[in-house]
C-alpha cells in the first residue's frame, strides 16, 4: 500500500510539474506571436495615454507605446528606455539626467526647471549666452532659469526692475533695452523725449524751456547713433559762419552755450 501511495505521489508531482511548464511556456509563445497595440496598453494604463493624448508632442505622433517600452514584466523587467535610444545627434541629447527637466516623458515638452540651470539651456540657446558674455551686466551672473523659470517664458522686466518713470510701462522696455545685453541701450527715432527725461531730467527740462528750434527736436533725433553720444553741431548746421569767425571761435559752445539751452537763439 505504501508503495502504491508513493508511486501515486510521484505521478502527481510530475503531472503538476508538466502543467506549470506548460503554463509558463504557452502564454509566452502566444504573446510573442501577437502584435500588441496602443489599445491593448490603455486597458490597464490610463494616465500615461491621457498625458500623451493631451501633450505628447512627437511621442504621440511618431512612436507607439511598444516602440519605447519593448516588453512588459515579468517577461521584460527593464521597461523604461534610455532617452538617447531615440534622441541623438545634438549636444542637448548628450546631457545626463533627462528626467530632471523632462520629468514626465509622456509630456516631453512640459519642463520642470529649478532655479540654477544654465549649462543645459546653452546646448540649444547659444546666441543668448553669447550676448550676455559680450555685454556684461548683472544679468550675466544669473542662471538662465532665474528669469525663465518656465520653458519658453519671457518674464516682464518690471517683475524685477522698477520702471524709470510713470511714462514707461512694460511694453516700452524693449524699445531701448534687450534683456541679454541690457546696458547696450539702442533706440529708434520715435522714442518719446519724455521717456529719455526719466534719466536725463536736466537736459529735458532745459530743452523744454528753450525758445530755440531745438525745443521741437526729439532727443533721439540728435542722439541717434548710440546712447550718450554727443553729435557735432556741423552734422546738422554745416558751416553757418564765415571761415574768419570759425577760425577765431572753433567751438560752437563758446558763443552759443549748450545745445539744450542756446544763447543767441534767435537765429538758430
Amino acid at each position: 500500500m505504501s508503495g502504491k501511495r508513493g508511486f501515486g505521489s510521484v505521478g502527481r508531482f510530475v503531472g503538476l510539474g508538466c502543467m506549470l511548464v506548460m503554463m509558463a511556456v504557452l502564454p509566452q509563445n502566444a504573446v510573442a506571436d501577437e502584435e500588441l497595440s496602443n489599445t491593448d496598453c490603455i486597458k490597464c494604463h490610463a494616465e500615461a495615454p491621457q498625458d500623451i493624448e493631451a501633450n505628447g508632442g512627437k511621442h504621440k505622433t511618431d512612436v507607439t507605446c511598444m516602440e519605447c517600452h519593448e516588453g512588459h514584466p515579468p517577461r521584460v523587467m527593464e521597461i523604461i528606455p534610455s532617452c538617447n535610444n531615440c534622441h541623438d545627434g545634438e549636444d542637448h541629447f548628450t546631457l545626463e539626467n533627462c528626467l530632471d527637466c523632462h520629468s514626465n516623458p509622456h509630456k516631453p515638452l512640459e519642463l520642470t526647471l529649478s532655479k540654477e540651470i544654465t549649462d543645459a539651456c546653452l546646448t540649444c540657446h547659444t546666441e543668448q549666452r553669447e550676448k550676455l558674455v559680450a555685454h556684461e551686466s548683472f544679468h550675466t551672473s544669473l542662471a538662465c532659469t532665474a528669469c525663465h523659470d518656465v520653458h519658453g517664458k519671457v518674464p516682464e522686466c518690471v517683475s524685477c526692475h522698477d520702471s524709470h518713470s510713470d511714462n514707461i510701462v512694460q511694453a516700452d522696455c524693449g524699445r531701448c533695452h534687450e534683456a541679454h545685453k541690457p546696458l547696450a541701450v539702442v533706440y529708434s527715432e520715435d522714442v518719446p523725449s519724455n521717456q529719455c527725461a526719466a534719466c536725463h531730467e536736466d537736459a529735458f527740462s532745459q530743452l523744454a524751456a528753450s525758445p530755440a528750434k531745438h525745443h521741437d527736436v526729439a532727443c533721439a533725433t540728435c542722439h541717434q547713433e548710440q546712447h550718450t553720444m554727443v553729435p557735432e553741431c556741423a552734422d546738422c548746421h554745416g558751416k553757418p559762419h564765415p571761415d574768419g569767425i570759425l577760425s577765431k571761435f572753433p567751438t560752437c559752445g563758446d558763443c552759443h552755450g549748450i545745445a539744450h539751452d542756446l544763447n543767441n537763439w534767435e537765429d538758430q
